[in-house]
């Protein structure tokens, strides 16, 4: 299944799932006023969220005159996705990592962190904003959206039952077949839990999505492959100041050290991104084909020398 049916199914199944949990425990009036509570929040989220993200890294603007190859290289990424050229920024911390934000191709934002433009040789740097790219040509900042309102709809019916448990709701003499004081519970923490795994999976369904239409913008798929092995190794070593409400929008998660369920995870395991873009078997017992102390000197002579001409 290809993934952009397999976020179309996996909205579908959001959807229905909202519907049912809406009738369960809020009713037609309960489950209205749910979405319309979630959508307005996410509304301000979509229209606003790259500006609070922008600030919350200190992230700077790039002009053409600041770092003339990394904006060429986004100016001819642009063209070759026959998008908008988007807004360039920096971010100053020595984790590498990158990400995509803006409500649509007309208002993008890339932003790459100055470890990523440190670390990386130019094919990978082009792979890694490449993936970004096909974030924007995907306009997967939406697609996140509609899967956030949705799942903050069922957030919001858990919260609306917990109080009407607490309250007297849900007995047996309800008019909607109620769920009982105990079922109201129950649904109230098991439906947000069971929402957050569909939009976790639509969260990396668009990531595979992203490395396949970067790979094919980029003009193959080895710089890419090469960045994510040396991100992750670099995860490891050199943690990053993020927040962990923005972890999703970031190519590999800048929190990775952690043991977060692979299930709740917003993004996919690196060994299996970087297997699908080589068309490879992934290799036993390596969790990452490359170590920390490879990925800081493979190409070290490259990335200081593209760093000094960034600086220039």
């Amino acid at each position: 299944m290809s993934n952009r049916i397999r976020t179309a199914v996996l909205l579908a199944v959001l959807t229905a799932f909202i519907l049912w949990v809406g009738q369960l425990l809020g009713g037609r009036q309960g489950l209205v006023i749910a979405l319309v509570l979630a959508a307005g929040m996410n509304f301000f989220s979509y229209w606003f969220s790259h500006r609070m993200v922008l600030s919350m890294y200190r992230a700077k603007p790039v002009t053409p005159s600041d770092a003339p190859e990394l904006y060429a290289m986004v100016e001819s990424l642009s063209q070759q996705a026959q998008l908008p050229m988007p807004s360039v920024y920096r971010i100053p911390q020595d984790a590498p990592n990158a990400f995509a934000t803006g409500r649509n191709p007309e208002h993008a934002v890339i932003a790459v962190t100055d470890g990523l433009l440190r670390s990386m040789e130019r094919e990978e740097i082009r792979g890694v904003l490449a993936h970004e790219m096909a974030h924007i040509q995907n306009r997967d900042m939406l697609i996140g959206s509609i899967a956030a309102t949705m799942a903050g709809a069922v957030m919001v019916l858990a919260s609306m039952a917990r109080w009407s448990a607490f309250f007297g709701g849900g007995t047996a003499d309800d008019e909607e077949g109620a769920l009982g004081w105990f079922g109201l519970i129950a649904m109230s923490i098991l439906a947000p839990l069971a929402a957050a795994l569909i939009q976790m999976a639509i969260s990396r369904s668009r990531e595979y999505l992203a490395d396949s239409t970067g790979a094919r913008l980029a003009g193959g798929s080895e710089g890419l492959a090469r960045a994510l092995e040396k991100l992750g190794a670099y995860s490891r070593r050199i943690p990053m100041n993020a927040n962990p409400s923005t972890a999703h929008m970031f190519i590999v998660n800048p929190l990775a050290g952690g043991s977060i369920a692979k299930l709740f995870s917003t993004h996919p395991p690196l060994d299996e991104r970087v297997r699908r873009l080589r068309g490879t078997r992934p290799r036993t017992g390596v969790s990452n084909p490359i170590t920390a102390e490879e990925a800081g000197n493979t190409g070290k002579r490259q990335a200081e020398d593209f760093w000094n001409r960034l600086s220039k």
